[in-house]
Parts: structure tokens; sequence; C-alpha cells
């Protein structure tokens, strides 16, 4: 399997940083009780003093979008999200305990994060303008048709995993309590986006270990390093 930007994505956003992880035994992962609790204080902390959409990151991605010509606070990354939901709300749903993990470290970083269940998945998955023949399938179950020049996440079976790239994923790839082996994806555009990946990466890491699941393969792409492959299932 694989996962890469298209050649217009780099050419558009040159800057573009992305980590990718497999992560193996999903299925076994277990739910903690409060051990997410220290990192929702920290983020709580973050924005009492200074709002998501003053953090670096954030602002890259609302850059992004208004050059996409979409309206930046109508679609919001998915990181913007997530913190704006959870500085009103200060806690957010469970879904899925690496899931829950990942939402977890994804409002600490500031940066988004996407999370597919690999048996979902046709061949690999390439973010890409969509070319009009693409299906993304909602939460609710309705069938959404991209428009042309949309950026997604694509698989050869033309589903869009994710729409208006890292503003929505969809239901068709989502990890639940039968996925296993599940591909997540983190992206940066700001200057320091390297080094908060890094950074997150060993979050991650330790959130994997708190899990009892495995990191198998892992890379760090760049317009000079633009492609990952791995194998699904040993």
């Amino acid at each position: 399997m694989y996962f890469n930007h298209s050649d217009e994505v780099w050419d558009r956003f040159p800057e573009l940083v992305a980590l990718v992880l497999v992560v193996r035994q999903v299925r076994s992962a277990e739910r903690k009780v409060g051990v997410l609790d220290d990192t929702l204080a920290k983020v709580a902390a973050a924005l009492g003093a200074k709002p998501e959409g003053e953090l670096p990151s954030i602002q890259a991605w609302r850059q992004a979008y208004a050059e996409m010509g979409m309206k930046p606070t109508q679609y919001r990354c998915a990181a913007e999200a997530l913190l704006r939901r959870f500085r009103k709300d200060r806690d957010l749903p469970s879904f899925h305990p690496l899931v829950d993990a990942l939402n977890a470290e994804s409002m600490h970083a500031a940066i988004p994060i996407a999370a597919f269940d690999c048996t979902r998945i046709s061949g690999g998955i390439v973010v890409r303008p969509a070319s009009g023949l693409e299906a993304h399938r909602t939460c609710q179950g309705e069938i959404e048709r991209p428009a042309a020049g949309e950026i997604i996440f694509a698989d050869e079976g033309n589903h869009a995993h994710s729409r208006r790239w890292v503003f929505r994923q969809g239901a068709e790839a989502v990890v639940s309590n039968a996925s296993d082996t599940v591909l997540i994806v983190a992206e940066a555009l700001h200057c320091q986006a390297w080094e908060d990946l890094r950074a997150l990466r060993e979050r991650i890491a330790a959130r994997a270990t708190e899990l009892g699941v495995t990191i198998t393969e892992e890379d760090m792409l760049t317009s000079s390093r633009r492609r990952f492959e791995f194998t699904h299932g040993f």
C-alpha cells in the first residue's frame, strides 16, 4: 500500500510536511481511564492563554484554505475544529481508544491528524484534486460527490476518504473495534512544521505504548521525499 500527495498539491504547497505512521494490533487497544487528563489539561491551559485562531499551525491552515478559495472560518481544519469544540465544551466525545488519543494529541499539537482502517482502503491513498467522479460517504451514511478540483484523500476505488483536504474524514475507512492495521497521517504547513511533527511523533509513540499497539512503519514526507509505501498485513 502507499500514501502520497500529488504533484499538484506539492506545487501549490511546497512547505507541506507530513508525518505518516502505520500502527498494528489496533484491535487489542485498551482504554485506560484518565490517561488523557494531563494532555487535555494542557490544551485547556493553552486555550486560556491564546485562542486557537492565533496559533501558527492553525493560521497556516487558514491561509491554505483561503488560497483554495474557501472561507477559513467556514471550513476549519480538523485540529481547529477540535480545539474550538473543546474550548466551548471542555470535553470531547469518545469514539475508539486510538482515535481518542489521536484527537487529544491533535489538539495538543494544533495539527490535524487522520486515521484510516487499511482494510477499507483500495490500493493506497493520494491527496489530490478531485476529478468529480469520487464518492465520499459521511458518518450519517450520505454519499457526497466532491467537486472537481477539491483536494481530497482518494484511493484507487475512487473513495474520497477526506473532503476539503483536512476538513472532514469520511466513514468509509473509519477506525472501529474491528480495525487492526491503521494508517495515521498528520500534516502541517507552518514554519516549525518539521520540529512540531517530530515532537508529535514521540507523543504518538508514547500513546501507542499505553494502548498496547505497535508502530511498525513511519516516515516524514516533504517535497523532496513524497511517497510512503508499506505492507498491509504480515
